[in-house]
């Protein structure tokens, strides 16, 4: 999965939403197949995506033989990916016939191998010697595969969305790929894409890039103002299409507007640090990139359907860094649903667990958020500053004087900052999450002249 770029300047003013309808049969929809952690054998998973879910494609961050003898005759495409690494030497022709030889030949077509992704995000690395030699490698992989009689697979390469650059004004049409990257790198490998008629792919993640202010724009959730282009007065209801049209726009502007475009990588995590994670967050987000996946298009876009593999199969509890690394996946390791998309065949559960319900908006009273008692104070201190900054909360009734100020402690002033943000979001239960600090109760916890 991509590491944060930097900011993707898309300020665009409030939030966004779109009917959530899902279609009766999904026509295609893509998974990244990560393997960080105690996760089930290649073989069940396979068996268990061709007879239990509508997913018909997996993307792979290497050539594990054994995840590719797992998928043999299953009918579901497989997308390997060359590790970053190799690059340099897949420069040299035989180099890269060997590797074909090696890695795609033993397998296809037996395994359904739709793409060989060239590394993944290599101009993110800032590594000129990989960035140098990633063009040549592209082509040597795909004349080896050519001279071995090999023409159903396409050789691309996976980029993060730094690639692009905005116009202040945010406006997707003003989209252009970055001085020294346009015409010196991507416009060549544009021309191979369409020479080969191989996909350009990206990978368009809102949730490195929002505006913490502006949640909902990010994950398709009401309430909205739409934003409209000034240029084509297109209007955009949610960040997504506004990075799928400044990837077109900066592809045509370099004249290679019709060079498909697949996505690689796509998602939202179901827990982080930071209040924005939730199942139910999770779930719309990725509702939403299926329905976009089934020929839904985008303002400049109408009507294109985009290959699409979303980020990830499964919560890998392996990866390191931050508490979102290990939640980005759409099932457990039992096979049982984080949350509920669609993807199950006739409504089966995966694994032991079912979904979780999700809870539904609701503006009935009777809820009030308060931090768990296991939080700790720099925990609640840290909900305290996202709520009073960057959720809008108004915090002067906690402040000294204020009608909250007593009992002076980090855990009821904490409570207070939280059940506000509940309150002022819906009291949907999604918005008490705060990382997991956070528990939704009955109980009024008003006290005096402290009114939740």
């Amino acid at each position: 999965m991509a590491k944060a770029p930097p900011s993707i300047s898309l300020l665009f003013i409030l939030s966004a939403a779109v009917c959530l309808t899902i279609p009766a049969t999904i026509s295609a929809i893509g998974v990244n197949y990560g393997t960080l952690g105690n996760l089930p054998p290649p073989t069940e998973v396979a068996n268990f995506l061709k007879t239990q879910t509508s997913i018909d494609s997996v993307k792979i961050f290497n050539v594990d033989p054994n995840i590719l003898r797992a998928f043999a005759g299953t009918g579901i495409s497989v997308v390997v990916t060359v590790p970053n690494g190799d690059i340099p030497a897949l420069a040299n022709g035989r180099q890269a016939r060997r590797w074909v030889s090696a890695n795609i030949l033993p397998f296809h077509p037996q395994t359904k191998i739709k793409y060989i992704s060239v590394g993944n995000e290599i101009l993110l690395t800032g590594d000129n010697n990989m960035i140098s030699n990633l063009l040549p490698a592209m082509r040597n992989l795909n004349k080896a595969l050519v001279r071995a009689g090999v023409r159903d697979v396409k050789v691309t390469t996976a980029h993060s969305l730094n690639i692009i650059a905005y116009d202040p004004n945010g406006a997707p049409s003003s989209g252009r790929f970055r001085p020294g990257w346009d015409q010196g790198v991507l416009a060549p490998i544009l021309a191979y894409h369409r020479r080969t008629k191989s996909p350009f792919m990206i990978n368009p993640y809102p949730y490195f890039g929002f505006d913490p202010k502006n949640v909902n724009f990010a994950i398709f959730r009401s309430p909205y103002k739409a934003v409209r282009d000034p240029f084509t007065h297109k209007i955009y209801t949610n960040m997504y299409d506004a990075l799928m049209d400044a990837t077109y726009s900066a592809m045509k502007a370099l004249g290679y507007g019709d060079v498909n475009i697949v996505v690689g990588e796509t998602g939202w995590p179901s827990a982080c640090d930071a209040p924005w994670c939730s199942l139910e967050n999770a779930a719309w987000f990725n509702r939403n990139i299926i329905k976009r996946s089934q020929r839904q298009g985008t303002p400049l876009m109408p009507n294109r359907r985009f290959e699409t593999y979303i980020f990830g199969l499964f919560n890998e509890d392996g990866k390191p860094g931050p508490t979102a690394e290990r939640n980005w996946g759409l099932f457990h390791s039992d096979f049982s649903p984080v949350y509920d998309v669609g993807l199950l065949r006739n409504g089966q559960g995966g694994g032991g667990r079912p979904a979780p319900a999700l809870p539904a908006p609701t503006t009935a009273g009777g809820k009030w958020c308060v931090a768990k008692l296991g939080a700790s104070d720099a925990q609640l201190q840290g909900n305290i500053d996202w709520a009073c900054s960057q959720g809008g909360v108004d915090c002067k009734p906690i402040q000294a004087g204020g009608s909250c100020f007593n009992p002076n402690s980090m855990r009821t002033h904490a409570s207070f900052v939280m059940n506000a943000y509940f309150q002022k979001n819906g009291r949907n239960d999604g918005s008490c999450n705060f990382s997991g600090t956070g528990v939704v109760v009955g109980n009024n916890p008003s006290n005096g002249a402290c009114r939740y």
